[in-house]
């Protein structure tokens, strides 16, 4: 049996930009890629803290250490520069993987730097 868990998550970083013309996706700065462990064609969920909308998309890579969380295509009309959102990948994992497995988590600053760097303890043992 596999089960769908967190693999990671960036936790309230603001909405750079929002671009209904621009192909679908969210755009994210590489180097919090990197540091949490998503990769560019990953399916993510999305929260916007500041009207409830959920939405799925999928990532691309953007210039690193640029601080950018774009919002791009239908998207965009769920989300504008400013809002809160939380960044949310998943993970198939079989009983083994899901055993050992501790989601990291970049918790933001307002400007999309990283304030701290976490893993959740599941507590399965």
């Amino acid at each position: 049996m596999f089960r769908k868990l967190l693999h990671s998550k960036i936790h309230q970083a603001v909405v750079t930009e929002a671009r209904p013309d621009y192909q679908g996706s969210l755009t994210v700065d590489a180097s919090l890629l990197e540091q949490c462990g998503m990769r560019a064609n990953d399916a993510i969920l999305i929260a916007n803290c500041e009207t409830g909308a959920r939405f799925e998309t999928y990532l691309f890579r953007g210039e690193p250490g640029s601080g950018v969380i774009g919002v791009n295509g239908a998207a965009a009309h769920l989300a504008s520069p400013g809002d809160r959102i939380i960044i949310i990948h998943w993970a198939y994992m079989d009983e083994e993987e899901s055993r050992l497995h501790e989601p990291r988590v970049l918790l933001m600053n307002s400007d999309n730097t990283v304030r701290e760097s976490i893993k959740y303890d599941i507590g399965i043992g």
